[in-house]
């Protein structure tokens, strides 16, 4: 079996998260697949969302997962592929807070169960972006401590595959985990 080529991006907002993996996917030079998980709800958020696909390169495919994510990943998944998830924040947003309802997503556990699972099996190079808000105080309110919570575990689960992680800080990628280099064949050679 092939070893997960999988990186993840963290970073808080405007940290240059986003920037700095598609660079990574650039960098790559092999097609790519953009999956957005954002719903846009208001005019600004709109013009977020339009300053992210202006920087990408038209050749990028895009494909909207608001929800299924692992349906999304599945179906862009393929060897010399690179797909980049920009992010699972907006991602659980979605499962957790859905814009119509005060409960969260029936089946919201194993949407993330069903993702993480993706990943394992993932013949791609994955880029996965993901904000880091576990920095600050404890939240007020069951269902902000419950968001900060599962995008909490969600990250470690997440981090725990990737043999890469990158903690993005003011622009600056701080390695947080790199995947161990190879041993040279004649390391262990005795003479």
């Amino acid at each position: 079996m092939n070893p997960l080529d999988l990186h993840f991006v963290l970073g808080g907002a405007r940290s240059g998260k986003s920037a700095y993996a598609e660079r990574l996917a650039s960098e790559a030079r092999q097609p790519v697949t953009y999956i957005a998980t954002a719903r846009i709800g208001d005019d600004e958020f709109a013009a977020r969302v339009a300053l992210h696909r202006a920087r990408r390169p038209a050749d990028w495919t895009l494909v909207e997962a608001p929800l299924d994510l692992a349906q999304a990943l599945n179906h862009a998944d393929g060897p010399k592929q690179v797909i980049l998830i920009d992010c699972l924040t907006l991602w659980l947003a979605n499962l957790l807070c859905p814009p119509d309802s005060e409960a969260p997503q029936t089946g919201w556990q194993a949407a993330l169960d069903g993702f993480i699972d993706a990943l394992q099996h993932a013949r791609a190079r994955v880029l996965i972006v993901s904000n880091e808000i576990g920095l600050g105080v404890v939240p007020m309110g069951k269902v902000t401590r419950l968001y900060v919570d599962e995008l909490g575990r969600l990250n470690q689960r997440v981090a725990e595959l990737c043999p890469a992680v990158t903690l993005m800080v003011a622009g600056i990628a701080m390695v947080v985990k790199a995947p161990a280099p190879p041993f040279p064949a004649d390391l262990y050679r005795h003479n």
